[in-house]
This record gives structure tokens, C-alpha cells and sequence, in this order.
């Protein structure tokens, strides 16, 4: 521990070989954590911890004092996190509302780097340096009223003076003392019985489960136990659905939604000059079946899953007036389009040789499975070679040509639904739009119809809805506030040449707002349910829970993740569509049964592809490929 010495011998005044330091801090961090296969690199990018790699940010070539005690600090926080933390205890313990989970998530954080802190007074010092940092940059002194301040920050820095005895910075401004009386008096029993079991994390999380049901803001313990057992009675009535949820409960126990800083995962890019001609070539597909009629009563459409679903869950919609339902010509003019569209795929030119190897790996995994089968022993078709002899002997023999039968497999329709949430912006939505482009493409090659559709809100913290319900006096429990937007970048039945630019509009700056899934999924469901098509696949791509803050601060904080578990379970056990999802950086296997968590963005044309791949074989051997789609 010699490197946590005085931080004097940097000085401001000159330029220091930072090497040095960093293997210095590089082998605290190894050490504090207890793992010497620990990976950590310094970059002019956001912390981050992903697996066991950990980035801290670039040193400059004059440090001061102050910026390498907050980078030392950095680095503690992520080793005491691999050291003291129990991923598939966290994943177990947590609750299931979005601003629960958050402060679930920082009193964690908060609670292993006070086992840091207690152990080691250089430590101690470095995270208070860091804490000063975060809440200067966080701009915390300016907050002045509580719906301002984060609950889950006073929660977190409540619960360090707690353990450690040791005041927030002074940064932090006020966020704790506007927080503090509703905190004490609602859980202050909670809170004092946190340092006795601060070595024992499954101990730990009870405490704080217990507390944040005395806040009202997620259930105890005890109530989802009893509940879990309910489940299982009702699954064991159902032997096939009860596999399956024994198969999630077990990867459950294995997930983690990862916390703050390691959704920041590492972007390690796909490496350059990959463009070796495996991309998909831009075949002109067939103007045959291009209408763009979005109109329903084109086909009958039939009974849903969700015919009676308002009458059974919970959930209000204060209004329905604002919602818009939009293609994405309608948003954005063609010149623009063409702009982003353009944007984009400048921004993924290094990755479109790999992606487009992942599509062509799909491909043939698809057309693989297309068997052809014959009819034989017919009068007219093709020569049947094993009926050449018979043919030579006897040339009036009947019987000896044979014919390919039609395939099935091309009866399948995909909905890929893209969540464009602001969380998703930058990286995460660029490949994710790189990716449906490549799999539409695909896909439709093997002559699978592709929609692609995208969800978010018209505004920030609610809009006209709001206003309404602002103008209307604020009646209690007034359900969803914020105004949806739905988005049609490519209906089922539109040529992947004439949606190819639309896909630019996910690039859009202001597009990206707030997320409400529930109501998104039932959208796409049911445009999907009406299709012709006998298979039926809808994927879920999300980046973790539905979050909006209008809805959520006048209703229970897991009002909207409680709604999208509703619908989730009512496709899975009532619908012939059939329904995965892949998270980006957040744990998604907690509500879906068919699902993949992936870390780093760059991972997601992988996970696509496979998990289609997987989807595609699991039909064709029987549903052996079902346990493959769990990740």
C-alpha cells in the first residue's frame, strides 16, 4: 500500500513522467481488488467497470494533487467493487421499481467502498476526493429544492455517514439535508442497523429492502418470496412453463443490471480494415407486395391477448390525445434523411465488414435450414436420375420424374423493436440501427418479411398530457402522463430499398427522449398479431426499465416496470408470437423469458444475429435450441 503516500510529490508547476503512477495505481487496484488478471487501462474517456476491466480516465501531463487523489479514488471504488460485491446476490435482492433500483444500486456502491474506507484511511481519502469531484461536476451546491435532488445520492451519502462517520462533501450542497428528514423519520431504524451487517451482503440488501418499503417505494422481501411461491404453484399446474421458468430463475440468480458506472462499459471498437467484401451486397428486391398501407382493415384481424387486458392489470392512461403513431418520412424531410442516413453509416464504416459477416453467417445458418424436400414417382417435373434405368429400359414408363415441394419456412414475419430512450444516444443507437439495417437485409433475403419499429416520448418530464392534467387541478393517481411516439421505420411489407435511409433518423439530435416499454411492446404485438404470416417473432431492444419521470412522480415508482411485466407475461403465455429481447448494458433476463444481456454495444450485431439464428433452429429441431437462447 506504499503508493497511497503523500500526494505532494506531484507537482503542479511541472510536467511528471506519469508512467510510473500508473502501474502504481494499476497494482493497488490488482491488490485492493485481489485479482492480478484485473485489465486496466487509461483513456480520455468515461470511467467505466465492465467484467474485470476497468477504465480510469487519462492523467495529464501536469497532475495535480487533487486529480490523482480523484483518479486513486476511481480505481479504489471499482477494485472494492470486484472485491466486495456478489453480483448474483445483488441480482437476487433487488427490487423491481426504476427509482428503487437506483437507490438499491448507489447504497451498494456506497456500502463497499465504506468497507474500503474503514479498513484503509488512504482509501478513505481517496474516495472523498472522488465524491468531491462527482458532486462539483454534478453541480449539486446550485440544488435548493427537493424534487431537484436525487433520492438515491442522499440515500447513498446518508448511509456512508452512517458507516464511516464521515460528513458528504461540501459540494454535495444540500441534497442530503433536504432529503435527510423524510429519510430518518421513514427508515431511521433501518439505517442504524446497516453497520452491523455491512460484511454480510444478502443481510445488507434485506436491511435496504426493508427500508425502501418503508419509504413506499418498492415491496419488502418478504412479499415477493410469497409471491415466488405462488408462481410456482401456478407454473407446476403448467410443466412446460414452469421449465422455462426454472431456466430463468436459474440465469436470473447469474444477471446483474449493471449499476451506473458500468453501463458505461468499455466501447473497445471492431478492428479496422475488415472490409474484405463479405459485406451484403444491396440487391433490388421485387416491387411485388410494396404497399405501405398501414391500414388494419386490410386483413381480419383477430382476437389478441389483450382484448381484456385493462380490466385485469393496473394501469391508466390519462390521456390518449397527444399519442402519435408516425412514419419516419413524416418526421423528417427527405433531404434530411439522406443527411443522417449518411451520418450514420460514416460513423459505422469500420464495423459494417464485421456486421456484415455476422449477417452473411446468418444467412447460410437460414437457407441451410430450408431443406429441400421432393415429391417423386410423378408424370411431369424434373428427370429423376434414380429412375434413369428404369427410363432406358422402358422409355413409356410412367412415374419417373420428380418435383421440389414448397417450403414453410418462408411464412415468418420479424419485428425488431428499438428502444430510443436519451440513455440509448451515441454509441448504443448507432449500432443499433447499423444492425437492423443489416439484418433486414438479411432476413429478407431468405425471403422473411422484417418491420422495424422505435419508441419513445414527445418530451422531457411530460408534455401537453401533462399540461392537461396540470390544467385540470392534478387528480390523484392519473396513471401515464407523457405523450407516446411511436415510430414506422419499415412496415412488414416495404422493401428494405425504400426504408434504407429512415433508419438515419435514430441519429436525429432531440429525438431521443423518455421510454415507456410496456405500451410500446403491446403496439408492436398487435401490429404483429394481425399479420398473415404463421410464424410470428417480435425482439425487444432495450438499454434496462421503462423510465419516465412525468409518470413516475405522481404515481408508485415501479408503476411503469410493473406494467411491462404484465404485458410481457400475457404475449408469453397467451400469444402465438413469440418474444426475445437484448439488453445493452442492463440485465433484461429479469423480465423476459427468452433473452440476452450484452455489456458493450459493439457486442449487439453478434447477439442479434444468434439469437435469431437460435430462435430459427430452435423450431426446426423441436424446440432443442430453447435453452440456447438464455445468455
Amino acid at each position: 500500500m506504499a503508493v497511497r503516500g503523500d500526494n505532494s510529490k506531484a507537482k503542479a508547476g511541472g510536467v511528471v513522467d506519469m508512467e510510473p503512477m500508473r502501474r502504481a495505481i494499476t497494482g493497488c487496484v490488482r491488490s485492493i481488488a485481489g485479482d492480478p488478471q484485473v485489465e486496466v487501462a487509461f483513456a480520455n474517456e468515461r470511467p467505466g467497470l465492465a467484467g474485470e476491466r476497468i477504465r480510469l480516465p487519462e492523467l495529464s501531463k501536469r497532475p495535480t494533487a487533487h486529480e490523482l487523489a480523484v483518479t486513486r479514488g476511481l480505481g479504489d471504488s471499482m477494485a472494492l467493487r470486484l472485491a466486495c460485491h456478489d453480483p448474483k446476490v445483488h441480482a437476487a435482492m433487488a427490487p423491481q421499481g426504476a427509482d428503487a433500483r437506483v437507490i438499491f444500486d448507489a447504497v451498494e456502491q456506497a456500502r463497499v467502498e465504506s468497507l474500503g474506507s474503514l479498513r484503509m484511511p488512504g482509501v478513505a481519502s481517496n474516495i472523498q476526493s472522488m465524491n468531491t469531484e462527482k458532486y462539483a461536476k454534478a453541480n449539486f451546491s446550485t440544488i435548493s429544492r427537493q424534487e431537484d435532488a436525487p433520492i438515491g445520492e442522499a440515500v447513498a451519502m446518508l448511509v456512508r455517514e452512517k458507516l464511516t462517520g464521515k460528513k458528504a462533501p461540501e459540494t454535495a450542497g444540500k441534497v442530503l439535508d433536504l432529503w435527510r428528514p423524510f429519510i430518518e423519520d421513514k427508515a431511521g431504524t433501518d439505517l442504524d442497523n446497516l453497520a452491523s451487517v455491512i460484511e454480510d451482503q444478502q443481510a445488507f440488501s434485506r436491511v435496504i429492502r426493508h427500508m425502501l418499503s418503508s419509504m413506499d417505494m418498492a415491496e419488502d422481501m418478504g412479499d415477493e418470496e410469497e409471491q415466488g411461491e405462488d408462481d410456482q404453484s401456478t407454473d407446476e399446474e403448467q410443466p412446460r412453463s414452469g421449465e422455462q421458468d426454472q431456466e430463468t430463475s436459474e440465469e436470473e440468480a447469474g444477471q446483474e443490471s449493471a449499476p451506473a458506472e458500468d453501463s458505461e462499459a468499455s466501447q473497445e471498437q471492431l478492428d479496422d480494415g475488415e472490409m474484405d467484401g463479405a459485406e451484403i451486397s444491396e440487391e433490388e428486391m421485387s416491387d411485388e407486395g410494396d404497399d405501405d398501407s398501414e391500414t388494419p382493415g386490410e386483413m381480419r384481424r383477430p382476437a389478441t391477448p389483450f382484448d381484456d387486458f385493462n380490466e385485469k392489470v393496473d394501469y391508466k392512461i390519462f390521456t390518449q390525445e397527444f399519442d402519435e403513431e408516425i412514419t419516419a418520412e413524416e418526421l423528417c424531410d427527405e433531404a434530411e434523411l439522406d443527411r443522417l442516413r449518411a451520418f450514420l453509416d460514416k460513423q459505422l464504416a469500420h464495423l459494417q465488414g464485421a456486421v456484415g459477416r455476422l449477417a452473411n453467417r446468418l444467412q447460410r445458418r437460414l437457407m441451410a435450414q430450408q431443406n429441400r424436400s421432393w415429391d417423386f414417382d410423378l408424370e411431369e417435373g424434373y428427370l429423376d436420375p434414380a429412375r434413369l434405368t428404369r427410363l432406358i429400359i422402358d422409355p413409356m414408363q410412367p412415374l419417373s420424374f420428380k418435383k421440389e415441394k414448397d417450403t414453410k419456412f418462408r411464412d415468418t414475419v420479424v419485428t425488431l423493436v428499438i428502444d430510443n430512450s436519451g440513455s440509448m444516444r451515441g454509441r448504443p443507437i448507432t449500432v443499433a440501427a447499423s444492425c437492423a439495417d443489416i439484418l433486414a437485409r438479411t432476413l429478407e433475403r431468405c425471403g422473411v418479411k422484417v418491420e422495424i419499429l422505435g419508441f419513445t416520448t414527445k418530451a422531457w418530464k411530460g408534455g401537453q398530457g401533462r399540461e392537461k392534467w396540470l390544467a385540470g387541478g392534478k387528480p390523484p393517481a392519473p396513471g401515464r402522463l407523457n405523450d407516446l411516439r411511436h415510430i414506422i421505420y419499415k412496415s412488414a411489407d416495404a422493401p428494405w430499398r425504400r426504408a434504407r435511409r429512415n433508419l438515419g433518423l435514430m441519429m436525429r439530435e432531440g429525438l431521443l427522449k423518455e421510454n415507456i416499454d410496456g405500451e410500446a411492446l403491446m403496439w408492436a404485438h398487435n401490429r404483429l398479431i394481425g399479420r398473415r404470416e404463421q410464424r410470428k417473432i417480435l425482439m425487444m431492444i432495450s438499454d434496462g426499465a421503462p423510465v419516465d419521470d412525468s409518470t413516475l412522480s405522481v404515481n408508485p415508482g415501479n408503476y411503469l416496470e410493473r406494467h411491462l411485466r404484465a404485458v410481457i407475461e400475457q404475449i408469453e403465455t397467451k400469444s402465438p408470437v413469440e418474444l426475445l429481447a437484448i439488453g445493452i448494458g442492463h440485465d433484461v433476463t429479469r423480465y423476459y423469458r427468452r433473452a440476452v444481456t450484452i455489456v458493450d454495444a459493439d457486442e449487439l450485431a453478434g447477439a442479434m444475429t444468434e439469437q435469431l439464428a437460435s430462435l430459427f433452429e430452435d423450431k426446426a429441431t423441436g424446440g432443442s435450441g430453447r435453452a440456447r437462447l438464455r445468455a
